[in-house]
């Protein structure tokens, strides 16, 4: 009898153990996947940082305008 109840115990723990390594590993690997998609998303943003910076260093700076030669021209007021 005593043989009996401590089979089960035995069966009881080796079916626990199995069961909770499946749920713990799938829980790992939705993780996982999780991770990977946050960090190529992060990749994408990094990268497109990168490009705006460099598209804003390497502007090219604009021609200074060049000076204008006013001249008054004569006006006759009233005639």
């Amino acid at each position: 009898m005593d043989i009996v109840i401590i089979g089960w115990v035995w069966l009881g723990i080796v079916v626990g153990a199995l069961v909770g390594i499946t749920i713990a590993g799938m829980m790992a690997n939705r993780k996982q996947a999780e991770l990977e998609s946050e960090n190529l998303h992060l990749i994408f943003i990094r990268d497109s940082l990168k490009e705006e910076i460099f598209r804003l260093y390497n502007q090219v700076k604009p021609k200074p305008r060049k000076k204008r030669n006013l001249r008054a021209k004569s006006v006759e007021i009233g005639e």
